[in-house]
């Protein structure tokens, strides 16, 4: 009876948190829509369907089997941070894995890892909880990029890929300490605190290298690889601040890449800053003071989108031509944006909350505040 009662209770506080949430939006354009899916609880992990999903059947109030497992999952997981949680939900809002922090983590959609300031002895989990390998002495911090496990080491001026088993297959070494690293399409790509770009191939093996220079202070902030390793995108300097696209040309072999546009970003950051390439290549976003940067690549022209408040998650798949945003207009406030690329905003929704998690897997869209996930099926209509 009183797991009856709680279960009652979290439904109510998630019905309420979707009114909210649906009556202060504006729709999307009526081609496209949101249609909500699911609530689901970090506490208790009861997911909630709503909507045409109501009546879903899924299980009795005694059935057991209503929460998987830990290590379980209905399909496709995706990996999530929100306050001080962390784990994996499937499509249908139940968790294979929902756990409170106890150190700094690691997490991608494939594996997961918990160390502390100066790691030892470091287990690294797959999506259900199976541990994968178990590395010792690492004296490093786990890192998860491609589908691959790297460790970056202590002073986080070196770079070592491992394979499955745990055994190093190479390292690399740094002049100064690195500030951003992405992974894609057979490429490695860093930037680092005293303003270089480097690339390496899957093997480790240098094969490109450049300073964007221009900058009081040439650090590096924000680095992405295209999905197809033929684009990198930059963003470095402190006074004055530049967003970079690089293409790929000539002997794909030897990795070269020239600077195909630069932009001044007025005042900037002095902190990491996000950038990505979505909508299947189509577009890098990224940060940038006062809202957001869209540069559409077959047009060879970007544009600011102006935010209110700071960004705190960014979709970073893109898909339908849409892509949603979470930004803090005032403290505990938060708003979750859809703007039609290249920068039309759509639709944005207030909600209150400290904490926050944005994702997106295909036409699905996660959000969560507080303990609570949803999630939403785009649909045109």
């Amino acid at each position: 009876m009183a797991k009856k009662k709680k279960k009652y209770w979290i439904i109510a506080g998630f019905l309420l948190f979707i009114v909210y949430f649906s009556a202060a939006s504006r729709p999307i354009p009526r081609e496209t829509i949101l249609k909500p899916q699911w609530l689901s609880s970090l506490e208790s992990s009861y997911p909630v369907f709503i909507g045409e999903n109501s009546l879903k059947p899924e299980t009795t109030e005694d059935d057991d089997d209503a929460v998987p497992a830990e290590g379980e999952s209905a399909g496709p997981l995706l990996s999530f941070t929100l306050g001080d949680r962390f784990g994996y939900v499937d499509s249908q809002g139940r968790f294979s894995m929902n756990r409170i922090k106890t150190a700094q983590v690691s997490l991608s959609e494939d594996y997961w890892s918990e160390y502390g300031a100066e790691p030892g002895r470091i287990e690294v989990y797959n999506s259900l909880n199976s541990e994968v390998i178990t590395i010792e002495d690492g004296r490093a911090y786990p890192l998860f990029l491609d589908k691959r496990i790297f460790l970056i080491g202590s002073e986080q001026n070196s770079l070592s890929a491992l394979d499955n088993a745990g055994k190093t297959l190479w390292t690399y070494d740094f002049s100064a300490p690195l500030t951003c690293i992405d992974a894609a399409g057979g490429i490695i790509l860093t930037g680092s605190l005293d303003g270089v770009v480097e690339v390496l191939d899957s093997g480790g093996k240098h094969i490109f290298s450049f300073e964007p220079g221009g900058s009081r202070l040439p650090v590096i902030l924000g680095c992405a690889v295209s999905p197809d390793g033929s684009r990198l995108g930059i963003i470095s300097g402190i006074d004055d601040q530049r967003f970079l696209l690089l293409e790929r040309f000539g002997d794909t072999a030897n990795g070269e890449y020239k600077v195909v546009y630069h932009e001044f970003l007025e005042d900037g950051f002095r902190r990491a800053v996000f950038i990505s390439f979505i909508e299947q290549n189509g577009y890098v976003v990224f940060e940038r003071a006062g809202g957001l940067g869209v540069y559409k690549i077959s047009a060879r022209k970007g544009i600011k989108v102006p935010l209110e408040g700071t960004i705190n998650a960014i979709d970073n798949s893109g898909g339908d031509g849409l892509l949603f945003i979470v930004t803090s207009p005032s403290a505990g406030q938060k708003k979750l944006i859809a703007l039609k690329l290249p920068g039309r905003i759509i639709m944005e929704a207030p909600f209150k909350s400290e904490t926050v998690f944005l994702g997106r897997s295909g036409s699905r869209i996660y959000t969560g505040g507080r303990t609570t996930m949803a999630s939403f099926d785009l649909e045109k209509r």
